[in-house]
């Protein structure tokens, strides 16, 4: 198996870090059934995360990588449910596709409006995010009450993205809106996981690894 022991790894470069990570991720995972694509993103989920989980439960719409990768090569807009996650992508390599990022959460009107109606700020912030038309890629890593809301938009065809990545993390919520979006009924294209486990880390981590997808 694989090691990269501790003093010998401060003289690797990032990429060979990281390279070294893939490694042991493969040898560890060994056989699991997904694709290749499939793979590049859940393999980069572990890759961030350090959790094995996720071999067993990421799920894939149909045709979702695909559909991700003509979108994100559109120039779709993203927007993100946190800043945390917002940070976390890579925002070079978006560059030569023209997407714009954008994250609603700590805007002042949101939280005004928030306060107002009783809502969370994640609700609002999503609501807003759906007024600007190139959204089009809908990332959430941490608040079930955004993934919710959006489902909700969508039926009442308020919004039809083209892709959503829904990975609410937590206790409350988490696992019941991951698997309202599994159960397809709203007919866009989806990544998801099943259980509490997600976080804005690993969304951003699939972002990541879907634009690597597009650019290669």
């Amino acid at each position: 198996m694989t090691q990269i022991s501790g003093s010998s790894s401060l003289h690797l470069r990032p990429e060979e870090i990281e390279a070294g990570s893939f490694r042991i991720i493969d040898e560890e995972a060994g056989e699991h059934g997904w694709n290749e694509a499939e793979w590049q993103i859940v393999r980069r989920v572990i890759h961030t995360s350090a959790d094995f989980d996720y071999v067993n439960t990421m799920l894939f719409s149909q045709g979702s990588i695909e559909k991700a990768i003509a979108a994100i090569k559109s120039g779709a807009g993203i927007v993100t449910d946190t800043n945390m996650a917002l940070s976390g992508i890579n925002k070079p390599r978006l560059i030569p596709f023209g997407s714009a990022l954008s994250c609603h959460i700590a805007d002042a009107d949101v939280g005004i409006l928030a306060k107002r109606e009783g809502v969370t700020r994640s609700v609002l912030a999503i609501r807003k995010a759906i007024k600007e038309l190139h959204n089009r890629i809908f990332v959430i890593g941490n608040a079930p009450t955004a993934l919710f809301e959006l489902l909700r938009m969508i039926e009442a065809k308020e919004v039809r993205p083209a892709l959503i990545i829904g990975l609410p993390v937590g206790f409350v919520g988490a696992t019941e809106s991951k698997a309202l979006l599994a159960a397809g009924s709203h007919g866009i294209p989806f990544i998801t996981n099943i259980g509490r486990k997600g976080g804005s880390n690993v969304a951003a981590a699939v972002v990541n690894a879907l634009v690597i997808l597009a650019g290669a």
